[in-house]
C-alpha cells in the first residue's frame, strides 16, 4: 500500500471520529448554556487531539514506507548482485568445458595418429614375418639338401644332444643342491641330537629276560613235580606258564610269551622254593598272592614313567598296560625304560624344533604300548599301540605319531619325526641292544641283496656292522653321474624296504684301470 493511501484511509478514520462526536453532541445536547460552552470545548479537545493523533499517524505511516521501500531496494540489489555472481560462475564453466572439449579432441587427434601408426608396423611386421618364413623355408631346404638329413632327423639329433646336456646339468645341480641342504641339515640334526643327548644324559645297560630258575639242589625237581606231576600241572594251569625240567643241573627253565605272567610264575616258583611248601593249594595261594603284587607294581611302575616324563591326564588303563611294559624288552633293552627315554628326547626336540612338546612327550611315551599286548593280538606293534591310543581317547595327532614311528604309516606331522627319531636314538646308541648272530647276518644278507638288485651292479659288501654298504659297479655300465644317481637309488631302497637302527652310509665305487706295457 502507498503513502497517499494511507493518508486518506487515516484522514477518513479522522472524519468518521468528528461525525460521530458530532452526532453524540446532537444527541445529547446540554439544556443550558454552561453545558454547551462545555460540550463545545470537549469537542473542540476531542478535534485537536484526532489531528494530533492523525499527524503522528501519517508520519509513523511515512516512516514504515520508507523503510520498506529502502528494505526493497537493498533487496533488489542483492538479487541483482546474486544473479551477476551466477552468470560469471556460468561463463567460467562455459570457458572449462570449451578447454576441456579442446583437450579432448587434440587426444582423440593423438589417438587417431596412432593408431594409423600401430596399422602401418602391424602391417610392416607381418611382410617382415612373411619374409622370415619364406626365408626360413629356403634355409631349411638348403640345410637339407646339404646335410643330406630331413627336418625330423636334424630335429632328433639336435633333441637327443640338448637332453644329454640338460641331463648332465640337471644331476650336477641336483647333486649340488642335495649336498648343501644335506650339510645343512646334518649340522642342524647334530645340534639337536647333540643337545638332547647332553641333557638327558642316561645309562643304558641291556637286559636279557630271566627265565631260568635257580635250584639249591637237584632234588627240589622232584618236589616240583609232585606225585604223578601233580604240582607241575597245578603251576601250569594256574600261571598258563609252562615249566620244563631238563637235565640242565640245578635249574628249571620258564616258558611263556606274556612276560607279565612269567615274571608271575618266577616269584611265585622262588617263594614256594624258599617256603618249602609244595602242594596245589599252596601253589594256587602264591600266584594269587604273586600275581597281586605285580599288578600293584605294574601300577605303580606306569605311574612313574608317567610323572617322570610329565605328561598329565591320561586314561587309567593307558597307565596300566605302560606299566606291563617293565617286564617286556626288546633286544635286551628294557621296554618301559626305551619309552620314558623316548619320551624325554622327543620333548628336548621338540622344544629345540619348536613344536607341540607335550603331543611329541607323549606319544613317544606310548609309542611302544602295543608290545605289551603283542602276543595276543596280530599286527605290527606301532599300529596295535596306535589302536589302543585311539579307543583310551588319545588325539589324532599322538595316534599318528604312534602308527608312523616304523613307518607303518607315513608320517606327515613333525611330531611324528621327531618320535620316530627320538626311538632311534634311543635304541641305536651303543650298549643299548643286543642280537642275535643270526638276525645280524640275515640283515647284512639283505642289505647286500638290496644293493645288487640294480643293474650294473658288480658287487656289494655290507661293513661296519651293518652301518655301510659299499657297491661296485662296473665301469663300463655305470658313469660318474650315474654313481652318484645309483647310491641314491639304493639308500631309498633300503629305506623303504628294510628296518634298521640309525643311519647306513651307502658308498658306490666306480675304478677305470689303464694298463700299458713297455717293451
Amino acid at each position: 500500500m502507498d503513502v497517499p493511501a494511507i493518508i486518506w484511509a487515516l484522514l477518513g478514520v479522522l472524519l468518521g471520529g468528528l461525525a460521530g462526536a458530532g452526532l453524540m453532541y446532537m444527541t445529547y445536547r446540554p439544556r443550558t448554556q454552561q453545558q454547551q460552552s462545555q460540550a463545545e470545548a470537549e469537542a473542540a479537545r476531542l478535534v485537536s487531539s484526532a489531528q494530533a493523533q492523525s499527524k503522528e499517524i501519517i508520519l509513523q505511516a511515512q516512516a514504515d514506507a520508507l523503510k520498506a521501500r529502502n528494505d526493497a531496494e537493498v533487496e533488489v540489489k542483492n538479487g541483482r548482485q546474486a544473479l551477476l555472481k551466477q552468470e560469471e560462475r556460468i561463463q567460467q564453466q562455459e570457458e572449462r568445458l570449451a578447454r576441456s572439449q579442446e583437450k579432448v579432441d587434440r587426444k582423440l587427434e593423438d589417438l587417431e595418429r596412432r593408431e594409423r601408426g600401430i596399422a602401418q608396423r602391424e602391417r610392416h611386421i607381418e611382410r617382415l614375418h612373411r619374409e622370415a618364413d619364406e626365408l626360413k623355408g629356403r634355409q631349411q631346404t638348403e640345410l637339407e639338401r646339404v646335410a643330406a638329413l630331413s627336418n625330423e632327423e636334424a630335429r632328433g639329433i639336435i633333441l637327443q644332444r640338448v637332453e644329454a646336456s640338460t641331463r648332465e646339468d640337471a644331476a650336477k645341480l641336483m647333486r649340488q643342491i642335495e649336498q648343501e641342504a644335506k650339510d645343512e641339515a646334518d649340522k642342524r640334526a647334530k645340534k639337536i641330537i647333540g643337545i638332547a643327548i647332553q641333557r638327558l644324559a642316561s645309562e643304558y645297560v641291556a637286559e636279557l629276560t630271566v627265565t631260568t630258575v635257580p635250584l639249591p639242589s637237584e632234588e627240589l625237581k622232584g618236589r616240583i613235580i609232585g606225585r604223578e606231576g601233580r604240582n607241575i600241572r597245578a603251576f601250569e594251569q594256574i600261571t598258563g606258564v609252562d615249566i620244563i625240567v631238563d637235565d640242565t643241573p640245578e635249574a628249571v627253565a620258564l616258558s611263556c610269551h606274556d612276560p607279565v605272567r612269567r615274571e608271575v610264575a618266577r616269584l611265585s616258583l622262588t617263594k614256594l622254593l624258599k617256603d618249602g611248601r609244595i602242594h596245589p593249594a599252596r601253589i594256587e595261594e602264591v600266584v594269587e598272592k604273586t600275581r597281586q603284587d605285580i599288578e600293584t607294581v605294574i601300577r605303580e611302575e606306569g605311574e612313574r614313567v608317567v610323572y617322570e616324563a610329565g605328561i598329565q591326564g591320561l586314561h587309567p588303563d593307558l597307565i596300566k598296560i605302560l606299566g606291563r611294559l617293565k617286564y617286556r624288552t626288546s633286544y635286551g633293552q628294557n621296554v618301559l625304560q626305551h619309552s620314558l627315554e623316548c619320551a624325554l628326547l622327543a620333548g628336548i626336540m621338540a622344544s629345540e624344533l619348536g613344536a607341540n612338546v607335550q603331543v611329541a612327550k607323549t606319544a613317544a611315551l606310548l609309542h611302544d604300548i602295543g608290545k605289551a599286548v603283542d602276543h595276543e593280538v596280530q599286527g605290527p606293534h606301532a599300529l596295535i599301540g596306535a589302536d589302543i591310543a585311539r579307543r583310551l581317547g588319545r588325539s589324532g595327532a599322538i595316534v599318528h605319531a604312534i602308527a608312523a614311528h616304523h613307518f607303518e604309516e607315513e608320517p606327515l606331522t613333525v611330531e611324528a619325526f621327531i618320535v620316530a627319531a627320538a626311538d632311534a636314538m634311543s635304541g641305536g646308541r651303543p650298549g643299548a641292544r643286543r642280537e642275535t648272530l643270526d638276525l645280524y647276518i640275515k640283515r647284512l644278507e639283505a642289505l647286500e641283496t638290496v644293493a645288487t638288485s640294480f643293474p650294473g651292479v658288480q658287487r656289494a659288501f655290507a661293513i661296519q656292522a651293518g652301518r655301510e654298504v659299499r657297491v661296485m659297479v662296473q665301469p663300463d655300465s655305470i658313469d660318474d653321474l650315474g654313481s652318484m644317481t645309483l647310491a641314491r637309488n639304493v639308500a631309498k631302497k633300503i629305506e623303504e624296504s628294510l628296518q634298521y637302527p640309525g643311519q647306513i652310509k651307502v658308498t658306490v665305487i666306480r675304478e677305470t684301470r689303464a694298463v700299458d706295457y713297455a717293451r
